[in-house]
């Protein structure tokens, strides 16, 4: 033990109680506000199977990022997500939501829906999380030119209109927009043949590329 640190231990010994306890209390609340400021409370990412697959392509994403709470159910479309947005989101009062969808409502899985009403869809998902405290972050869609279970649909120039609404509507809002899809689409307005298996859901490599961009609006919370 260095002659230095008996000479600093008993200086605070000597030190009156009520400054002692004062300093403790100081670097404890310290320490929290530090460590508040790096890590999130919880986060959690709304979506359907291209969210809910994430977890097991990148389950080391999700191990290092503790706080992320993983809510995608597959097949769903966004009056499906709503009906459930006060229980796997609201109730569990995090510090913001992360919405990725649409793509089922263009590929009509619950019946035919308009873009408008998909972009209304999400917005209220947006207004119910401020309401409650809730940082919301919109993402695009991602890009798709083609749904292999409904291939009578030509999605590519939907996406892009519902991107752009969201898009938007994020700017007019102060809301942060993700944006998956510059960084994923091909020269025909699809998701990139290297980045997926189905022209829908991403691989692993695809994954990779949402992670970096989720990573940078992380930071921002």
């Amino acid at each position: 033990m260095s002659k230095k640190w008996i000479k600093m231990n008993k200086k605070m010994i000597k030190m009156p109680k009520p400054i002692l306890i004062l300093f403790f209390v100081f670097s404890i609340i310290s320490f929290m506000s530090i460590n508040k400021t790096l890590i999130p409370n919880k986060i959690v990412l709304m979506g359907d199977s291209i969210t809910e697959s994430w977890s097991n392509y990148s389950p080391e994403f999700f191990s290092e990022h503790g706080f992320l709470i993983n809510k995608g159910i597959g097949g769903e479309t966004t009056p499906q997500m709503l009906d459930r947005f006060e229980a796997d989101v609201l109730n569990l009062k995090p510090e913001g939501v992360i919405i990725l969808a649409g793509i089922n409502d263009i590929a009509q899985n619950t019946g035919y829906i308009s873009v408008s009403e998909i972009f209304d869809n999400v917005v209220f998902m947006a207004t119910l999380a401020k309401k409650n405290n809730i940082r919301p972050v919109l993402c695009s869609v991602l890009p798709a030119n083609e749904l292999t279970w409904k291939p009578e649909i030509k999605p590519a120039a939907l996406v892009i209109e519902l991107n752009q609404k969201i898009k938007n509507y994020c700017t007019e809002s102060n809301i942060v927009y993700l944006d998956y899809f510059s960084s994923m689409v091909g020269g025909k307005k699809e998701l990139r043949s290297e980045l997926t298996s189905d022209g829908v859901h991403p691989n692993k490599e695809g994954y990779i590329i949402m992670e970096g961009l989720l990573e940078t609006v992380l930071k921002k919370f």
